[in-house]
């Protein structure tokens, strides 16, 4: 072991030697061959819409996967462990769906029919193979939030017998809802479809990890809040906007007096029960293969205890009523609607999308196959856009089903028919034996499983030793979702994701480079204690792109680490030359009077006169004399006096012979960034300092060249691949110092 260690190191350390010459841009161009041929506009236009018949089979089976997978469906190996896992998720989908369709603010039998629809077309456009797609407990809120706001309960109160006395219509307001749900879920999957189509899947990038699970657990907290209502038989008010959390459970507190007992204990006793059940599941998860579906039982023991305790008569107990049996008719969705619930079927449509392909994108790394952002888009758009026609609300995945899905033996999309085919056994048959069923139990159901997301808490501490920005993203987008609404919240968050982002290339991290010595390797001076300067060339690194929003602090930086303030010693040259300026005009001027009086003593000397001469034709003695800096000389009468002058001690400092910006970080180039490049090498050049560039990626030069920085004066020899070619052009013809690593 011992000896394979050391060969390894020894392989690592085995020196190289490359002899080659100096090449800037103009050499890299002529040795590669550089290519000036580029495709057109209206060439690459051309081909893309060029249909072939290859192209149209590949586009239609990718637009269709099922085409291509399900041929090919290895039914020995798979058949088995599809049946029994879609058997175990089709379980879970009757008791989720029916608890989250009180959060969507629907009758529960709407929820069995998001569990079936959506998921028989995820079937057949979705590419990822273990996800479970049908209700979500966030997506079901943001709709709760959509149907209580456009349909309040204050629309539909009737009045009674008595004079003063009203009651609520719950029939007229829930149908009002199923359709308000129903067209907002339509409207968002026509979104995601057009996203998908115009190959827009990259948009869930901006939905960061630390945002995304920020952002459940905020949800987290607006489901429990507004499921405490069931859990207390009570009747709060309903309230939109921001704060309505906090006015919502200010009213819960104001109403825990009217709390109807009966309800909280069966509330109490179904969480206890389920917290138990699923603890000892999880302890004989190892010994049974099939995971014992808790729900499922609760929601069967708690409907026979309500039949036969006669709760909802006798204790006043909320339950979930009529379940019709059979399939609904599909039915257009409202238009008139339509325009008050644009952002809010946007925000749904995002959500949707970006929870769906970062649990699709995990399980498709784990098992080693590929998740197609744009289909997935598509898949999901199709399903809640044909989902909604059907009165269904909008879908995504769940982590907790498609976590079982995969531990039962799950290897394809056919789980997910499967569970649709259970989920139609119980809408036919067997959905009006839980018209029973308490409320409460829902909401405890909820409420369990809404413990991994709580859990996501400890993503603060853990965050808070690796990323601390993150943090802050987690951090604020937990704020402002919990302070605002769902939609609200989502896009407040976003945008301070990517204030954040602005804000760290806005305060990178500048550095002088130096050598590693006997390599061609350049590190910050600051990190290493062997890493040396160049003598006379300063190598400026910058961690963070240029464009306009942080060009100035990239010039003041380069002046800070350079230690060469252009500006100030630029502005003391133009003060030395105007002083120059005025000696030499002073200087000239005396000459001048000089000269005439010389003339008019040579005059007086013709006519007989004994000639005159001034105190200051010693050639400039005087000047010499006073002892000052700057001197003056005139030897003759007719020269002009030449004035040096010394440097200002503000600016004094020994000048670099040249200065290397590596460019290598920055990606592209705005034409802020390249008038600011312009305008270091312009100025560095007048005080004497020769400026050069490495690194250039291919737009950085395309965008210089696009921004006139080249001339006849300024070639692309200016530019080099690397730093260590910059620095062997700067020495060259310097003899006395050497560089040490790749030799010429």
């Amino acid at each position: 072991m011992e000896e394979e260690m050391k060969d390894k190191d020894l392989r690592k350390r085995v020196p190289y030697h490359i002899q080659r010459d100096v090449l800037d841009e103009l050499g890299v161009d002529q040795v590669a061959e550089k290519s000036d041929f580029k495709i057109s506009a209206k060439e690459k236009f051309r081909e893309a819409v060029r249909c072939t018949g290859p192209r149209f089979k590949s586009c239609f089976l990718s637009f269709v996967p099922l085409l291509t997978w399900l041929p090919r469906y290895p039914f020995r190996e798979n058949a088995i462990g599809d049946l029994i896992s879609g058997i175990s998720v089709g379980i879970m989908h009757l008791p989720q769906g029916m608890a989250y369709a009180l959060l969507a603010a629907v009758p529960p039998v709407f929820g069995l029919y998001s569990s079936f629809y959506p998921i028989l077309i995820y079937f057949i456009f979705g590419t990822s193979k273990h996800i479970s797609v049908g209700t979500y407990a966030v997506m079901s809120v943001m709709i709760g939030s959509v149907t209580e706001r456009l349909a309040p309960d204050s629309d539909f109160m009737i009045p009674g017998n008595d004079t003063n006395s009203t009651s609520l219509d719950i029939v007229s307001r829930d149908a009002e809802r199923v359709k308000i749900a129903a067209t907002v879920t339509f409207l968002s999957g026509i979104f995601q479809l057009l996203l998908g189509l115009v190959r827009f899947g990259f948009v869930v990038t901006y939905l960061s990890e630390p945002l995304v699970r920020a952002y459940t657990t905020a949800a987290a907290i607006h489901v429990i809040v507004s499921q405490l209502k069931y859990s207390f038989g009570i009747n709060p008010q309903r309230y939109s906007g921001p704060l309505s959390l906090i006015y919502t459970i200010i009213e819960d507190c104001a109403l825990l007096g009217q709390t109807n007992i009966g309800t909280l204990v069966v509330s109490i006793v179904t969480i206890i029960g389920l917290v138990a059940a699923k603890e000892l599941s999880a302890l004989a998860a190892r010994k049974i293969p099939i995971p014992i579906p808790v729900e499922l039982i609760t929601i069967i023991i708690a409907t026979v205890v309500s039949w036969q305790m006669d709760l909802k008569t006798e204790y006043g107990v909320e339950v979930v009523g009529k379940i019709p049996s059979g399939l609904q008719a599909p039915v257009a969705p409202a238009v008139s609607l339509l325009g008050s619930m644009v952002g809010d079927a946007f925000a749904l449509a995002v959500v949707g999308y970006g929870i769906a392909i970062s649990l699709g994108r995990i399980f498709a790394l784990k098992y080693a196959y590929k998740v197609d952002s744009n289909q997935e888009l598509i898949a999901l758009g199709l399903s809640n856009s044909i989902g909604g026609l059907f009165n269904c609300f909008a879908i995504s995945c769940s982590m907790s089903r498609s976590m079982v899905q995969v531990s039962t033996g799950g290897k394809s999309q056919v789980a997910g028919a499967i569970s649709a085919l259970v989920i139609l056994v119980i809408l036919l048959k067997i959905g009006e034996l839980f018209e029973e069923l308490p409320k409460a139990v829902l909401a405890a159901i909820i409420y369990v499983n809404l413990q991994g997301m709580m859990k996501q808490f400890g993503d603060i501490r853990s965050l808070w030793r690796t990323n601390k920005v993150d943090m802050v993203v987690w951090v604020m987008t937990l704020i402002l979702t919990v302070l605002f609404n769902p939609d609200m919240g989502l896009a407040a968050s976003i945008a301070f994701s990517i204030l954040t982002v602005v804000f760290r290339t806005q305060l990178p991290k500048y550095s002088i480079l130096g050598q590693v010595p006997g390599t061609d390797i350049y590190k910050p001076v600051e990190d290493y204690n062997q890493v040396k300067e160049i003598p006379g060339i300063m190598i400026f690194h910058s961690s963070a792109t240029l464009y306009f929003a942080n060009a100035e602090m990239y010039i003041d930086a380069l002046y800070e680490k350079t230690g060469v303030d252009v500006a100030k010693l630029l502005s003391h040259k133009k003060k030395l030359e105007a002083k120059r300026l005025r000696k030499e005009k002073k200087a000239a001027k005396k000459a001048k009077k000089e000269a005439k009086k010389r003339a008019k003593e040579a005059v007086k000397a013709a006519e007989g006169e004994e000639p005159k001469f001034s105190d200051t034709d010693e050639s400039g003695e005087e000047a010499e004399a006073n002892g000052d800096v700057h001197k003056l000389s005139v030897k003759e009468p007719k020269d002009v006096g030449a004035v040096e002058v010394g440097p200002d001690p503000d600016t004094d400092t020994t000048l670099p012979q040249a200065i290397i910006l590596d460019l290598s970080p920055v990606n592209f180039l705005d034409t802020v960034g390249v008038k600011t490049l312009r305008n270091i090498y312009k100025d560095y050049g007048e005080a004497g300092v020769q400026v050069y560039f490495c690194g250039c990626q291919r737009g950085v030069v395309e965008s210089m060249e696009k921004g006139d920085f080249f001339n006849e004066k300024v070639t692309k020899s200016i530019l080099f691949s690397s730093v260590h070619d910059a620095v062997l052009y700067c020495q060259q013809g310097n003899s006395e110092e050497v560089i040490q690593g790749t030799h010429l």
